[in-house]
């Protein structure tokens, strides 16, 4: 696997004035504060490389590595750390280019986390694939944010569902709660980042930029779709484990339960941050919808 060194990033706020109480406007200088200043006064400056990994009982150290998806977890985070830096390297505005910049850091450094547990555990990974600078820098970077928008909202659900089960330890949990915090930071920066970004585009650009949208959408429903994806010669890689996942965690949960706990940790887990600032909605809404459309489940008999 290889890792770059990462640089420490610049957490400057000096031109980013704190947002005034009340109201804020979609596409303002406030609306653009509120969301920079959020991202880069909650990083979280933990190591990877001092993680203290929990030593593991045999039957969870299996469980881990049976689980079918390092593969494609490390090359979503080496993927994503390059085109989230890639277009932090075209935008002019100061504020949004530290933000981008810090979110690409963390990116990368989620793929230090996973090189050292996989390390630690001994479970062999599949040589990397060359990763390539996007020619669409924008069109990458807008992939990155909507994948991460329906991962993170399934990740907390199936994280929730295995800290209950106890299908992780509780020490291996812990170790992993800051990867999780900073999923939910991303994609409250990456919608935010979308209206702002929209609203302060020429009006001939708007209808075109909602196009993209769509076809960011459509690329990846056809992504997730695809069957049997593997990673080099390795047995199948499973690409959408954060929304089917919980028959490998081996846990007894209907879809629905699945559903009500993704939905009860995304807004837990937004919940903590300003109110002004928009959440992502496409796939609580979808899921909100399909789940008013189920049946409610029968009582168990007494």
């Amino acid at each position: 696997m290889t890792i770059e060194a990462l640089s420490f990033p610049d957490l400057s706020l000096d031109e980013m004035a704190p947002a005034a109480p009340g109201p804020i406007r979609l596409g303002s200088t406030d609306h653009k504060n509120l969301f920079c200043r959020t991202l880069l006064t909650t990083f979280d400056p933990y190591r990877p490389a001092v993680i203290d990994w929990p030593a593991l009982e045999p039957a969870a150290l299996e469980r881990l590595k049976f689980l079918p998806i390092w593969d494609i977890a490390v090359q979503t985070e080496g993927k994503a750390g390059l085109r989230v830096a890639t277009y932090g390297e075209q935008v002019s505005d100061l504020s949004l280019k530290r933000a981008i910049a810090l979110n690409a850091f963390e990116e990368r450094r989620h793929k230090h986390v996973l090189h050292n547990m996989v390390q630690a555990y001994g479970i062999k990974l599949q040589p990397e694939p060359d990763y390539v600078r996007p020619r669409d820098a924008e069109w990458a970077f807008m992939v990155t944010g909507y994948s991460e928008c329906i991962d993170s909202f399934f990740a907390f659900g199936l994280f929730e569902t295995a800290k209950r089960s106890g299908f992780f330890p509780a020490e291996l949990v812990e170790t992993f709660e800051p990867v999780m915090r900073e999923e939910g930071r991303h994609i409250l920066f990456f919608v935010n980042w979308v209206a702002w970004h929209r609203r302060n585009m020429p009006l001939w650009r708007r209808p075109w930029f909602a196009l993209k949208i769509v076809g960011v959408w459509m690329f990846l429903i056809w992504e997730r779709i695809g069957i049997a994806r593997t990673a080099g010669s390795a047995a199948p890689q499973d690409n959408n484990f954060t929304v089917n996942g919980a028959k490998d965690l081996g846990v007894d949960v209907s879809v629905a339960q699945l559903m009500d706990t993704c939905l009860a940790e995304n807004d837990r887990r937004l919940g903590i941050y300003d109110s002004r600032l928009i959440r992502p909605n496409v796939v609580p809404r979808l899921v909100r919808l399909a789940r008013r459309m189920m049946r409610a489940p029968k009582p168990a008999p007494a």
